[in-house]
């Protein structure tokens, strides 16, 4: 099999480059090719043209893009969306729900996790999680997490909100979505990636045991600017194995649990002849999730927590059989 390194070392970006050569080939920072690479990285990140978003998310999705290019809260622009982001958090940690909603209508619900989950994932991945104003938001959404580990969609009049089938979770009330979206967070953390109640929340996640191959590397497609990141409870509709496992790396997961060890070998099953995965909907982003997949299973490799939840049958939408 050809390395895969080798063919990653080809991708034009010069981001990529500069990712490969630092989290998978372990180069020194005072390498003067990684040093080159670290120039034209910030002249490619200028062109994502953040100083047209406005919202909350846009802004927060802004933040996620460039630490994805490996430019962190170091680079001027990165600062300035973070305090515009920041300005916009309410003083119990949370962010207004009517932020993200269209045309700021007011909400039926009068709590979503996912008003704090979308704006910390950026904030946390552009270096902030550990200042106060953002361990204030992940204390707010600990405070809504559910006994079974899981986050609830959100309430409205008083009751948990409606979840479909595909963002179900089986032996929980909890929304899988909703609980991707707050993990997303928790695993960016120094301290809290690898707490129990992250733990926990990764423990339900991976008791979802469906195989949607047509979702992978839907991350990839969204932070590299090939698809839009929209929806607000729908953000993380699709069910994306390649960032559930780049989740359960950074959260401690070992290959001991075997629902990680049967998710990397249905992975690996789908690996192509010279040593690459290929994107289902933009084989130009191959590469990208290449790199992402080998990074999770980098961070596998010193994992050592396996989950205690008992594998369950599960489906989205279960067949209903006709009584006639």
């Amino acid at each position: 099999m050809t390395d895969p390194l080798a063919l990653l070392l080809c991708e034009r970006s010069a981001a990529l480059r500069y990712r490969v050569l630092a989290e998978l080939m372990d180069v020194p920072p005072d390498d003067p090719e990684l040093h080159d690479l670290g120039r034209q990285r910030e002249v490619e990140a200028a062109e994502l043209d953040a100083g047209s978003a406005t919202g909350v998310k846009e802004l927060s999705w802004a933040l996620c893009r460039y630490s994805y290019q490996g430019v962190d809260r170091s680079h001027w622009e990165v600062a300035a969306i973070a305090e515009r982001v920041f300005d916009s958090q309410a003083a119990d940690g949370s962010f207004p729900l009517n932020l993200f909603r269209r045309g700021r209508r007011e909400s039926v619900y009068s709590m979503a996790p996912l008003q704090v989950a979308l704006p910390l994932r950026g904030l946390a991945a552009a270096g902030y999680a550990t200042d106060a104003r953002a361990e204030r938001a992940y204390d707010w959404l600990l405070s809504h997490q559910l006994d079974d580990g899981a986050w609830p969609m959100g309430m409205a009049h008083g009751q948990p909100g409606f979840i479909a089938g595909y963002r179900k979770l089986p032996g929980s009330k909890g929304c899988r979505a909703t609980t991707e979206g707050v993990l997303a967070c928790l695993v960016l953390h120094p301290d809290r990636s690898r707490a129990p109640y992250t733990r926990a929340a990764l423990d339900r996640l991976l008791q979802r045991e469906t195989r949607d191959e047509w979702a992978l590397g839907t991350e990839v497609a969204r932070l590299t600017g090939r698809e839009p990141a929209a929806g607000f409870v729908t953000f993380y509709a699709r069910f994306d194995l390649a960032f559930l496992l780049d989740l359960a790396s950074r959260a401690g997961a070992s290959l001991d649990d075997a629902r990680v060890a049967d998710l990397v070998e249905f992975l690996m099953d789908r690996r192509g002849q010279f040593g690459l995965w290929e994107h289902p909907a933009y084989p130009e982003l191959s590469r990208w999730l290449t790199f992402d997949i080998l990074s999770s299973l980098r961070r596998l490799r010193s994992g050592a927590w396996s989950g205690l939840a008992p594998r369950v049958p599960f489906r989205a939408y279960p067949t209903h059989h006709r009584r006639f």
